[in-house]
């Protein structure tokens, strides 16, 4: 899965954009399936959440923008983590033997357009390159720099699960972590200060391309907030 976390800086508390994977319950929670997008809305306390999903028509890319709304009357200020397990690969052979497959996955960050990038070193001459990115845009208030990791075992802590991942559920913060990881993974880490009253935007974007300049090419465009609303038009 690709997953969202939201965590309350204040008060510690933690929740999913959707239901999955945090598995808290909301006051109030609706999901729309629509032939061009899914979209998940949520309300904790306070904090008005909403989630759309969809694909571009144009690209491979898959775009997730996250809407967070302040009801209450004072300013709060949240954190967002993203999380998807990276493959790169035929879904036969990472069920079969998914540590090995793993090991040929190497990850990077481009600080000039803040995005992840993961290849699979090729095994054989004939074997296609693959490239993935990932990326986000802030359209609200942003604190802090962007954060990242794409080591999975950092990321959840020894023991732990999706359910309750040590660097979101514990606010530590993620270890910039690159390379050839033994069990890789996408996050990002974005804050946003919510005034009362307003609506502010996260775009989590991922994206696939056969070279590294096609994967950049496609991050520089999906890092723009405005890539959201072309891409929701056409599909």
């Amino acid at each position: 899965g690709s997953y969202l976390f939201l965590r309350d800086m204040r008060s510690g508390a933690v929740w999913s954009a959707g239901h999955q994977p945090s598995g808290v319950e909301a006051d109030s929670y609706e999901v729309d399936y629509a032939e061009d997008h899914a979209a998940f809305s949520r309300r904790d306390g306070s904090i008005e959440t909403g989630l759309t999903i969809v694909v571009s028509a144009e690209h491979d890319a898959e775009i997730r923008r996250v809407s967070l709304t302040n009801l209450g009357s004072r300013v709060r200020e949240i954190e967002l983590t993203s999380y998807a397990e990276i493959v790169l690969g035929p879904q036969a052979a990472d069920v079969a033997h998914p540590s090995f497959e793993n090991l040929f996955v190497e990850t990077e960050f481009v600080p000039d357009i803040g995005a992840l990038l993961a290849t699979r070193r090729p095994r054989s001459s004939d074997e296609r390159p693959i490239w993935a990115a990932h990326v986000v845009a802030v359209e609200g208030q942003a604190r802090g720099a962007i954060q990242y990791e794409t080591d999975r075992a950092r990321f959840l802590g020894r023991g732990r699960s999706i359910r309750s991942p040590v660097s979101v559920i514990d606010g530590r913060p993620l270890s910039d972590t690159v390379g050839s990881v033994l069990d890789p993974n996408f996050s990002l880490r974005c804050r946003i200060r919510l005034a009362p009253g307003p609506t502010a935007h996260a775009i989590f974007s991922t994206v696939v391309a056969e070279s590294r300049q096609g994967a950049m090419g496609l991050a520089a465009t999906y890092r723009e907030a405005a890539a959201f609303e072309g891409a929701a038009d056409r599909a």
